[in-house]
């Protein structure tokens, strides 16, 4: 059976045939099994909040299907994309566990499948299964990294034209090899590319204008064709 916005619905991840690397999909069957009877599965839209930077925490999300985009917003009203989370990620753990407001705001880029689970039967859950609070302290390890290589990035490449270099290269890491280069779908606005790498929408839209001209990579609509990766990778070492 599928929703209206055409996902399948996956309630049940024990059996559940999209499983991948995250923190549900790697807990043993019998901790799945705890876990299927606290948490709430729903579907959203695109655009959809899930919550946002200063609320107090609700529990955590967990992404089935889709991606989340994750921002923090200035008072001035600028927006920096911190990261984009995929499929196995959870979202709003810090906060849940040490009981502080959610440090940044979540929105569907796509319709996503997540699940939700209550903060008092989320920490109940870890006190009694080891297994899942090693693998919550694992994937909070792993979203500090990710931060500090959003900081190198943001703070330690000088041009940016390096940045989207570094960005597209990440991308075409998981697209699909085609004649024409490798092809990958980006559900990203010009504006969300300049929020996601701290610069201007102006400024993403000329450096993709100068990649196309040059025949290294190309953006038209949500379709991205990295044709010169070499090319890519030079930019990264100049």
């Amino acid at each position: 059976m599928n929703t209206p916005y055409g996902l399948p619905i996956l309630d049940n991840c024990v059996i559940c045939k999209l499983r991948t690397t995250g923190f549900f999909c790697d807990l043993p069957q019998t901790t799945l099994q705890d876990m299927q009877k606290i948490k709430h599965p729903s579907v959203h839209p695109a655009g959809s909040i899930l919550f946002v930077e200063g609320q107090d925490p609700r529990g955590v999300f967990l992404i089935c299907t889709g991606r989340v985009k994750l921002s923090l917003n200035s008072r001035d009203g600028k927006t920096l994309i911190v990261r984009l989370a995929q499929p196995g990620d959870v979202l709003g753990l810090r906060s849940t566990i040490s009981h502080a407001p959610y440090e940044l705001t979540a929105e569907t880029l796509q319709p996503s499948q997540i699940e939700f689970i209550r903060s008092e039967d989320f920490l109940k859950f870890l006190q009694t299964h080891g297994d899942a609070c090693l693998s919550a302290a694992t994937q909070l390890s792993e979203q500090c990294n990710t931060a500090y290589e959003t900081i190198r990035s943001l703070g330690l490449t000088h041009s940016v034209s390096e940045r989207v270099a570094r960005l597209l290269l990440e991308w075409s890491e998981e697209g699909e090899q085609t004649k024409d280069g490798i092809r990958v779908t980006v559900a990203l606005t010009h504006e969300e590319i300049a929020q996601l790498i701290g610069t201007t929408r102006e400024t993403v839209t000329r450096t993709l204008s100068d990649f196309r001209k040059r025949k290294i990579a190309e953006l038209r609509g949500s379709s991205l064709i990295v044709r010169d990766r070499v090319a890519l990778q030079g930019l990264l070492a100049a």
